[in-house]
């Protein structure tokens, strides 16, 4: 019999805890919010304090403010986290802080702070207690016993070197900077070394004879470059043709070129010689002509004695010497 009621009691117990457990989650969390301080002066900052009190198995969500403003007047400076106040058993008390401000004086009635509040099959939202009241003071100016003066104009002061020595200072170093890049400009334009005296030119004729010379002891064609022992032997008699008698060889064919040297004087054995040579590299650089040993000296051998046979003369170099000099 003593076993039969305290079976009793027992789950008389456990009913009672669900049903306050029920009863619990399907009350509604209470939802506090207030200014602090609620009477402010303009350009002020205070907070919004906001305090949610549910269920463990409740769900809410707080607001989301567009452009920073609540309402029209007052803006968010800085908007707090959400803190867990208090967990006791089933009750939660959550907490949310906002740092406002607002320049528009008056008094004003924004309403309830608004909620969301998810449980189960329910979405809808739950309004704070009370409105939200704030009171926004101004400045007032008694105009009988202040003085309003118009805005002062600006002192005139002497202008001191200080206030513009450094504008100077860097428009000086602009302007050596530029001269600097100008003569450099000019002297590489005209091929001459930055600082002290300009290295001597040789003639045509002597700078012909070094090329060539360097040419033969790279031993070229030696290491089966035909074409490209042909191209540099052809290109040192262009530069040599353009420096002695003006012929813009290095823009010309082989024919175009032996055109141009028809109205000057040279000797037939000289244009032979050339003629021979720009025809034997031609072959070798567009026909794909292989030569042998022999006919590669001669081609040196010719274009050699070629620059020879037309360099000035003792009278043609005196003259220009002596241009030089004036």
């Amino acid at each position: 019999m003593r076993n039969r009621a305290t079976t009793y009691a027992i789950l008389l117990l456990a009913t009672l805890l669900s049903w306050t457990g029920t009863r619990a989650q399907n009350t509604p969390p209470q939802v506090e919010a207030h200014f602090e301080p609620d009477s402010i002066a303009i350009g002020d900052q205070f907070k919004l304090e906001v305090t949610v009190q549910k269920d463990v198995m409740q769900l809410v969500g707080f607001p989301e403010f567009p452009e920073h403003k609540i309402g029209e007047i007052i803006e968010i400076l800085e908007e707090g986290p959400v803190d867990t106040l208090a967990h006791e058993g089933r009750n939660v008390t959550l907490h949310k802080s906002y740092r406002l401000t607002t320049f528009d004086a008056g008094g004003y009635s924004l309403g309830r702070y608004p909620m969301l509040y998810v449980d189960k099959n329910i979405t809808d939202t739950i309004w704070s207690r009370d409105s939200l009241v704030l009171r926004v003071g101004t400045f007032e100016i008694d105009t009988t016993k202040q003085t309003i003066y118009d805005i002062k104009r600006p002192l005139d002061l002497p202008l001191r070197f200080g206030e513009f020595s450094g504008y100077l200072l860097w428009g000086l170093l602009g302007l050596a900077a530029l001269g600097a890049l100008i003569w450099y400009l000019i002297k590489r334009r005209k091929s001459l070394p930055l600082f002290g005296k300009p290295k001597p030119v040789d003639p045509p004729h002597v700078a012909a004879i070094k090329a060539l010379e360097v040419l033969h002891n790279q031993k070229v064609w030696q290491n089966n470059k035909h074409k490209l022992y042909y191209t540099r032997l052809t290109d040192i008699i262009r530069e040599y043709l353009e420096g002695r008698f003006g012929v813009h060889a290095m823009e010309m064919t082989s024919d175009e070129i032996m055109e141009a040297l028809s109205g000057l004087e040279l000797s037939e054995k000289s244009r032979t010689e050339l003629r021979d040579l720009l025809q034997s590299a031609d072959l070798v650089k567009f026909a794909k002509h292989v030569p042998d040993a022999e006919y590669n000296e001669n081609a040196y051998t010719c274009a050699y004695y070629f620059v020879e046979d037309t360099k000035p003369t003792e009278v043609e170099e005196k003259p220009a010497e002596v241009e030089e000099e004036k």
